[in-house]
């Protein structure tokens, strides 16, 4: 099997014939435009990626069709396969491509989900176009997979609220014009929580640049008695983590795709290599270690792909998919950790060398094991899901 014949989410029965069409459009792009670009690193490269993809039209797919968004198969909710087919090309040519793709639609989805028909007019054409870039902002100092424990408060006060709190780990919060915020408006547990819409000129927000190891936009938000419309407040009061969770829930797919896209791509590195390099007298795959380390990196992936083509099919399909999605999250990223740390063994010393492409997949995988839910979640939720009535 050569590395261009590797297979694709879109080669598993989930997808239909119109999502692979995409996934040529998509592909021929990614090589065209987001290739060249795979050592962005800076907002300003974020921007521009985000400009590229827009421009192409593919953050339409990050927002539902009734809402001036697209998808293959023409429908009101967001079009999960076709994110996939996003993140899968993207996420194996430049991890902040990924990135700034995925946090359109994670960003404005609770808008998507829980928004007035005038928040979402007033908000989602512009996410769908690219002119405004979105930001989730949960995650908190003290409330990161416990994210019901979030301290941060809203406080209402005629006809608005007035939020003190402190957000972490918010990817594109140094980009965004607008930050979907959670915090709380009752009392201690998931119930106390509501969703606001934030624009990022608010007086009182700030935001403080973090340093990733693969670097991308990401920061910490600073509300210190910002004043937020009562109107900007997306659902009833005490809907917020509801509306938080579903989000996830559609989004958590395309994380498992993502992660099929980065071992795709050191898969096929690491075939290019073994087949060039020669140890011993002959090519490196026939030595018995790195072929078995091939096969498992090849079985991985299969199995990865076929989980999160049918977890964003069972997510497309409505219904509870929640034991699907945690399955696929789960066992992608581990996979896709698994198959880097091997594709990075397999080239040895050029593995390691920074500006090598298994040595950007390397730094760039790890992540996708933690944000969106940790594996040690993903393993609660799925226990969850087998036993309860």
């Amino acid at each position: 099997m050569s590395p261009a014949a590797l297979p694709r989410i879109t080669d598993t029965p989930y997808l239909a014939d119109g999502h692979r069409a995409f996934a040529r459009t998509v592909e021929e792009f990614v090589t065209r435009e987001v290739a060249p670009r795979a050592d962005a690193r800076t907002d300003d490269d974020a921007r521009a990626l985000l400009g590229l993809i827009s421009g192409a039209g593919f953050t339409r797919y990050c927002v539902p069709v009734v809402h001036g968004g697209l998808a293959v198969e023409t429908r009101a909710a967001l079009d999960t396969r076709a994110l996939a087919v996003l993140r899968e090309s993207l996420a194996g040519a430049c991890g902040v491509a990924d990135l700034v793709l995925v946090m359109q639609a994670l960003g404005s989805l609770p808008i998507s989900l829980a928004g007035t028909p005038e928040q979402c007019a007033r908000w989602l054409p512009g996410v769908a176009a690219g002119r405004t870039i979105t930001a989730f902002a949960l995650t908190e100092p003290e409330a990161g997979s416990d994210v019901a424990a979030l301290a941060t408060r809203a406080t209402r006060t005629g006809d608005a609220y007035v939020l003190h709190g402190h957000k972490r780990f918010i990817s594109q919060a140094t980009v965004a014009d607008l930050l979907v915020v959670f915090a709380r408006t009752g009392g201690d547990g998931a119930r106390g929580i509501s969703a606001f819409a934030v624009e990022r000129s608010a007086p009182g927000l700030s935001v403080v640049p973090q340093a990733p190891m693969a670097p991308h936009p990401l920061g910490e938000v600073h509300l210190d008695g910002v004043r937020v419309p009562a109107a900007h407040r997306l659902g009833e009061e005490g809907t917020g983590m509801r509306t938080a969770l579903r989000a996830l829930d559609v989004c958590r797919p395309s994380v498992a795709a993502a992660a099929c896209g980065m071992a795709r791509r050191a898969l096929a590195e690491s075939i290019t290599r073994a087949r060039t390099r020669k140890q011993f007298g002959k090519p490196l795959w026939e030595h018995q270690l790195i072929g078995q380390k091939l096969a498992r990196m090849a079985t991985d992936l299969a199995a990865a792909q076929l989980l999160a083509a049918r977890a964003c099919a069972e997510v497309d399909a409505g219904g509870d998919a929640t034991g699907a999605v945690s399955q696929a999250k789960l066992f992608a990223t581990e996979a896709a950790g698994r198959i880097v740390d091997d594709a990075v063994q397999i080239h040895g010393g050029e593995g390691v060398m920074a500006g090598s492409v298994v040595e950007r997949l390397y730094r760039e995988v790890r992540a996708l094991r933690i944000y969106e839910g940790t594996s040690e979640v993903q393993h609660l939720v799925i226990a969850r899901a087998l036993c309860r009535d």
